[in-house]
Formats: structure tokens, sequence, C-alpha cells
């Protein structure tokens, strides 16, 4: 064990050492800055701790990074010793992959369709009814801003053979697929070596939500942009099994609200999202509308890859909870 390994582990030791589950402070490890006015997440984890503490359970925000990356922050949640993560929408796929539905290109029109699945028609349930009994349970969905678009540094996309011969930066095989569908090629870059993927030609672009080149200052070399709205820019909250289970009933039904006032606050930050276009442009960045035409074509391709995200019967179920 390494001396930054051991002062985390005796720190978070720590921080365990008093309070059963009923009584103990609740932490919560963020994955974004503690802005308000930029960031979804964090708009979603202080409305909910905001909750907890004015309902008698103590509830305390941890910077990002405080309690570990995103894998420890998982991992930790599902051992128990850590309460609530906000956390990327994959990190429970390795446990069960009906999540991916929500990762489904040109699949939800926007957010409230995503709600209508989630909440209104049991998605978000069937979700967790895959992960009992692994520690770990969804306990919300959260935006971080409008649906992804195309970036690059090399030229605008006003239709799909505008992306021959450019290289984007990938998420994982799926999206790798997805670019090859539309006649682009793939290479799957860390979230840290975007800058200097773009910078030195590795990759060439990414798909992201609109102010993902402002918060991280690449509009020194993103270039272009198409507001493709190709999906929902998601994370999701991941709470303690074990410490969700051990909670009395009224305490379980405070956390419940504490969601419920989350994701109430974090869809209206979105419907406040405003501006965003006219700060790339004042950044230098150049914007590209698709024709109907060309978003069609998009999306015609992108419904070819759909079965390298999700099965068949994955499909069908989240179809059926969108469209009912």
């Amino acid at each position: 064990m390494t001396p930054t390994t051991f002062l985390k582990a005796a720190g978070l030791a720590a921080l365990l050492a008093s309070g059963s589950a009923a009584s103990a402070q609740i932490k919560i490890a963020l994955d974004s800055p503690a802005d308000l006015a930029t960031s979804g997440s964090y708009v979603w984890a202080h409305a909910f701790a905001t909750h907890l503490n004015e309902n008698g359970m103590e509830a305390e925000e941890y910077q990002r990074g405080a309690l570990g990356g995103d894998d420890e922050v998982f991992d930790q949640v599902s051992q128990g010793l850590l309460e609530i993560g906000m956390s990327p929408l994959g990190i429970v796929s390795s446990l069960d992959t009906l999540i991916y539905g929500l990762r489904l290109p040109y699949f939800f029109a926007d957010i409230s369709e995503v709600d209508h699945a989630l909440y209104d028609n049991g998605m978000l349930a069937a979700i967790n009814e895959g992960l009992d009994g692994t520690g770990v349970q969804v306990l919300a969905v959260n935006t971080v801003g409008p649906a992804t678009g195309i970036f690059n540094t090399q030229r605008a996309i006003s239709s799909m053979a505008d992306m021959e011969g450019l290289r984007m930066r990938a998420l994982d095989e799926s999206q790798i697929e997805l670019y090859a569908a539309w006649g682009s090629t793939g290479t799957i870059v860390s979230w840290a070596e975007v800058p200097n993927a773009l910078q030195t030609g590795v990759a060439d672009g990414y798909l992201n939500p609109s102010f993902v080149p402002l918060l991280f200052g690449h509009t020194e070399f993103i270039k272009h942009f198409t507001p493709a709205q190709i999906s929902p820019s998601l994370r999701i909250t991941i709470v303690s099994e074990d410490w969700y289970d051990g909670l009395s009933d009224d305490e379980r039904a405070t956390v419940d609200a504490a969601a419920d006032a989350g994701n109430a606050a974090n869809r209206a930050w979105l419907a406040a999202q405003t501006g965003v276009t006219d700060q790339l442009v004042a950044a230098g960045v150049e914007i590209t509308e698709l024709s109907d035409e060309a978003r069609a074509e998009f999306q015609a391709a992108s419904e070819t890859t759909y079965g390298a995200i999700v099965d068949e019967e994955q499909l069908a179920a989240w179809q059926a909870a969108r469209d009912n």
C-alpha cells in the first residue's frame, strides 16, 4: 500500500468510525465542482443534502476526489462504506447493462421522455432489480446539460458526409461502432488525455453537451459545434444498498423525498440553461445546425448500432417504457 493510499484508507476509516446507519453522517461524494450555476450534478446533490439536513438527517458533501475517483467511490458505496456517490451513467454496467438504454443515440427526444420511462413506467425499478444484492442501487438519474452534440477541431458538420475522415474520441467500443455508422472512426481516450489528444491530432473531436468545452477550457482548439441532440446528457446517483435497507421506514421516506427534491432542482436547472451557444460563439466556436433531413440521416445510421449497446429484450423494454 502506498502512503497516499494508506492515508486515504485511514481518513475514510475515521469518517466511518462513529454512528449507526440511522445516526451517522450521510456522506455524499461529488463528481463535479460545487457550482450551482454550471453543474447539474451538483445542483442535484446540494438539493438532496439540503432536504436531508432540514429534515433531521445530517448530510455532508465531499468535494470531487476527496473520497477517491469514480471507481473508488463505486467500490466504497457497494461495500457499504459510503452512503451516496454522484457517478457516471455506466458505472453499474459491470453488474447489469440495462442502464445502457439511456445511452441509445436518437432514442429519447428530451429529458421528459427519460423521466417518463424511468419514473412513470418503471425502468428505474427494473434497473435496480438487476442490481439487487450487489451492494449498490441507483437512487436517481441526473441531467448535466443539454443533449449531446458534435464538437471537432477540423470542419463544420452539416451532414453525415462531413464526418468522413474525422477520428473522434470514444467512450467505449459501442461508441466506436456509432462513429463507423456515421462514416468516421473512433479512438478510446480517457477524459484526462482529451486536451492533448485534440491538440496532437490523436482525436479530432468528441460528443458532449454544449457547455463542456467552456467548462474545461477546450475552446482554444475546439472550433466547430453541431448541436445534433444525439442523446440526453446524464449521470446517476448511486446509494449503498446495505445502508438504504438499514434505514427505518421514516428515514427511508426522508431519503426518497430528498431524491425527489434533487430531481426537481436538477430539472429546473436544465430548463434555465440558456446562453451557452452565445458563449461558444464568443469563444470562437462556429455553430452549424442540422437540417431535418441531415438529422434523419444521422438517426437512421445510429439506430443500426443499438444492438451493440443493449440486447433485444432490453431494447423492447425501453421502447415500451418510452412509448406507453
